[in-house]
């Protein structure tokens, strides 16, 4: 059993890895923090609410965090999800139940990872860094405690928050510099792998055969989802980024990686925020960050499907 806290600003691929993760027998969700990403921490905070109450897993709680990047001006990505962060077509989503958690969800982290045994708890970042830099910066002894740093973000090659950077490291460039020079494994499931990890006509039929509300909320998400990546980057299909964190978690045969160096750019007028990555040689025998490569499509959206199944 591979227990994660999931740090997201949902936003329509965080769902679907809320979901994957909730659904699949092997991952135990501790709880979920979120961070002004997407869209607002209010939204974003609600957003998370939301997919658990769709899920029927009101049991797990959210924490709600930073609102705004390290040092920067905050920025949105509503041209992809939407004025509430997460629109969905011919859904109606329903009224979160829960309440937020009492705290701050970087406090969250600090203490669940201090009482909890070294090597056991996975931190799955799919939005901004800001919250897990700020945990650390804060304690630093949780670095040597946590098992690994899986996260969505960055891209060896691809950016699509600017020509090499991606959205999460782009909007906060220091709070990602802090996370990837830390001494912990770390995972980068960026954009050169998310970008095959598309939801397809038939991926969406697959899961409009489930017949759940579940099936029934993911296949709204993939509605307006669709649409908003054919009109603002070109995209037939949408790519689903963020459960490709969860489905490696899940089976690490499904997402290939290479261990490699790297480092986040804070200075460049055109690279700022480009997670740059060394192929140069054999990476070094303490290279502590690796990045994935390529992607078990077919693998991939069974996972997926399986859990929605078990949701349904």
């Amino acid at each position: 059993m591979t227990k994660i806290i999931l740090d997201c600003d949902p936003g329509h691929d965080d769902a679907v890895a809320l979901l994957l993760a909730l659904g699949n027998p092997d991952i135990e969700v501790l709880g979920v923090t979120t961070v002004g990403g997407n869209n607002s921490l209010e939204k974003v905070a609600r957003n998370a609410r939301v997919v658990l109450e769709v899920a029927g897993r009101t049991d797990v709680p959210v924490y709600a965090g930073c609102g705004r990047p390290l040092l920067r001006e905050p920025e949105i990505a509503d041209d992809v999800h939407g004025d509430t962060g997460m629109d969905v077509a011919g859904v109606e989503l329903p009224s979160p139940s829960a309440a937020l958690a009492d705290g701050h969800a970087v406090d969250f982290l600090i203490n669940t990872i201090m009482e909890a045994e070294p090597g056991t708890i996975t931190l799955v970042p799919t939005g901004p860094l800001t919250n897990i830099a700020m945990a650390v910066r804060k304690e630093p002894r949780i670095v040597e405690r946590v098992k690994e740093v899986v996260l969505m973000g960055g891209g060896y090659h691809e950016g699509n928050w600017s020509a090499v950077a991606e959205f999460n490291i782009k909007i906060d460039p220091e709070a990602a510099h802090i996370v990837f020079e830390e001494l912990w494994p770390v995972t980068m499931v960026g954009l050169d792998l998310t970008h095959q990890a598309l939801a397809t006509d038939e991926v969406e039929a697959s899961i409009k055969e489930l017949g759940t509300p579940v099936a029934d909320f993911v296949v709204g998400l993939f509605g307006f989802f669709r649409e908003a990546y054919r009109e603002n980057q070109g995209f037939e299909h949408p790519p689903v980024h963020d459960p490709c964190t969860i489905a490696y978690l899940i089976d690490p045969s499904v997402v290939q990686t290479v261990k490699a160096p790297v480092h986040v750019e804070l200075t460049g007028t055109h690279t700022t925020g480009m997670t740059v990555t060394d192929f140069r040689a054999p990476a070094p025998a303490d290279c502590h960050t690796q990045v994935a490569t390529k992607l078990d499509h077919a693998g991939f959206w069974n996972l997926v499907v399986d859990a929605l199944r078990r949701l349904g």
